[in-house]
C-alpha cells in the first residue's frame, strides 16, 4: 500500500511554488535592492520566481592509452 501524500517527509513536500508569500516577496525585493524600509507592504510589485534548471553532467569517457598500444596486433 502506498503512503498518503500528507504523511510523507517534509523534504519530499518541498517543491517549486509560483506564488510567494508577502514576506518572501519583501525578502526578494530587498535582495534586488528595490525595497526601502519605509515602503508600504501593501501593493507590492510583482516578483519573478523562476525555478533554476540544473545542468546535466557530461559523461566522462575513460581512455587508457597504454592498453590501446598493447591491444593492437603485431604483424
Amino acid at each position: 500500500m502506498s503512503v498518503d501524500k500528507s504523511l510523507r517527509g517534509a523534504s519530499s513536500l518541498r517543491r517549486h511554488r509560483n506564488v510567494l508569500t508577502r514576506a518572501e516577496r519583501i525578502e526578494t525585493l530587498k535582495d534586488l535592492g528595490r525595497w526601502e524600509d519605509d515602503s508600504s507592504p501593501l501593493g507590492l510589485p510583482k516578483v519573478e520566481n523562476r525555478k533554476a534548471k540544473l545542468a546535466k553532467k557530461e559523461k566522462v569517457v575513460k581512455t587508457d592509452e597504454s592498453t590501446d598500444a598493447t591491444d593492437k596486433p603485431k604483424e
